[in-house]
């Protein structure tokens, strides 16, 4: 007698995910299926990551057309484990990152003409599709970070949107080497954007609230401290010969318009902290000198790759906390307490 023999699907083991299910709602630790890659896309088997502050606007729902429940995370460090098909550049194995930039539609005026930072229908890990905040995450190739061997995950997640951010606006704002350049903030994006500007070879003016920064901020390669709770800061600046760049890291705009005063001519305050209150400046203060307001955004994977290169090359590493997957909306309370020294990290 012939005995029937049925094929029996192997059960495929769910993973953890940190979600939230509706704008402003709490994070939930669930259970989902391991997703499957489409075609140009990856499975990335997330080793960490970074817990951003614009991983408010997925938690609040402050970004228009976000569809719930939604996973949270642009800062993402982890192994290809996956590939779809058409996928020949990447390989099974392979550690690679995705960082803000989490793809673009290659269609629009900007990504015709290669500014893909500024796609007009760019993609975000996080907001446009799931991001980082679960143990599997599927991206597209477009969205791909290449991590040098030599970087640990948790480390080189943050350096995938705060480390090219602050990397990308210094690196483009025209300052050379020697040039005094101000760094407002000693926090998440500050604390990296004085290891680069000193590892560019600037002429290092840190600025903070309070005495208690100044040793953190010469340990990390500041030149000068201004401690702007009791100095005139902008006037502090000036008598140092003006600022060249001022980047502006703290999300606050009253912080802001007060160091517009301490540029030099020709100098200009390079905004990265965000923030919806108005910076406040006259016309005069920006004709006097020649003076200019820029606003500046992460930039693509090929430019988180020169930024893992050069951290790489010249020692430059995020100080860090980490915490569990399981503890998410710990995590995240403490990213918005201000008291994270500086970035807080999600490991699987």
């Amino acid at each position: 007698m012939a005995t029937l023999r049925v094929a029996v699907k192997p059960e495929v083991a769910p993973m953890k995910v940190a979600q939230v299910s509706k704008p402003g709602g709490d994070f939930e630790i669930v259970e989902r299926e391991i997703p499957e890659p489409a075609a140009r896309q990856v499975r990335i088997r997330v080793q960490a990551c970074g817990v951003c502050h614009s991983d408010m606007l997925t938690k609040e729902g402050s970004w228009p057309g976000i569809q719930y429940p939604r996973i949270p995370g642009h800062e993402v460090a982890g192994v290809i484990d996956e590939v779809g098909g058409g996928v020949s550049a990447w390989k099974k194995g392979q550690r690679v990152g995705v960082g803000w930039h989490g793809g673009q539609d290659n269609t629009c005026r900007e990504c015709r003409r290669g500014d893909f930072r500024n796609c007009r229908n760019l993609k975000i890990a996080g907001i446009s599709y799931d991001g980082g905040y679960q143990q599997y995450m599927v991206a597209p190739v477009e969205a791909l970070v290449a991590m040098p061997e030599s970087l640990n995950d948790a480390e080189a997640a943050p350096l995938l949107c705060a480390g090219v951010t602050t990397y990308n606006a210094l690196r483009h704002s025209g300052a050379l080497p020697g040039d005094l350049v101000a760094v407002l903030g000693i926090g998440g994006l500050g604390h990296l954007g004085i290891q680069f500007a000193n590892k560019f070879g600037y002429k290092v003016a840190a600025i903070g609230r309070g005495s208690e920064n100044g040793s953190l901020a010469k340990k990390l390669g500041a030149s000068v401290y201004i401690d702007s709770k009791s100095t005139n800061a902008a006037e502090a600046l000036q008598k140092l010969g003006g600022a060249q760049v001022i980047l502006a890291t703290a999300p606050s705009s009253k912080a802001m318009s007060e160091l517009i005063d301490g540029l030099a001519p020709n100098g200009k305050l390079i905004v990265i902290g965000a923030t919806f209150d108005p910076i406040e400046v006259t016309p005069v203060q920006l004709i006097n000198g020649s003076r200019s307001i820029q606003g500046w955004a992460s930039g693509t994977p090929a430019d988180s790759e020169d930024t893992l290169r050069f951290a790489e090359l010249t020692g430059v590493r995020p100080m860090i906390e980490t915490y569990p997957l399981e503890k998410a909306a710990e995590a995240y309370a403490r990213m918005l307490s201000g008291k994270a020294e500086f970035r807080v990290v999600l490991t699987m």
